[in-house]
């Protein structure tokens, strides 16, 4: 069956109340997740094929299933193209300060060249 008539599977996100800080986690503790998170932070909203990650397509909806799964981003299709949103206003209010820790964390040890 061509690409363009296969029916995508339909997108599901959990509800703030629902998120665990677990799943939250481990979503981010992947370098590929944490580019995502960080390149989101800084564009509100961004087409799934637009990240500056060096990943095989599958590999990167893989990550986006991940992020997705645990509340992270919230994705919406539109037309061909899905477009990715951190969830940020959700998951401060369910774990205030702990997005900003996490992305805080990982760009110091970056920094210092422990990823």
């Amino acid at each position: 069956m061509p690409r363009s008539q296969r029916r995508r599977t339909a997108l599901t996100h959990p509800e703030p109340e629902d998120f665990d800080v677990l799943d939250i986690l481990h979503a981010m503790s992947d370098p590929t997740r944490m580019t995502i998170v960080q390149t989101l932070r800084s564009t509100p909203e961004r087409a799934c094929g637009t990240f500056p990650v060096d990943v095989a397509p599958s590999t990167l909806s893989h990550h986006f299933r991940v992020l997705r799964d645990s509340g992270v981003i919230r994705q919406r299709e539109e037309g061909t193209r899905r477009w990715t949103t951190l969830r940020e206003e959700e998951l401060d209010r369910r774990f205030p300060g702990l997005l900003d820790a996490i992305v805080t964390a990982y760009e110091t040890s970056t920094a210092a060249g422990t990823p």
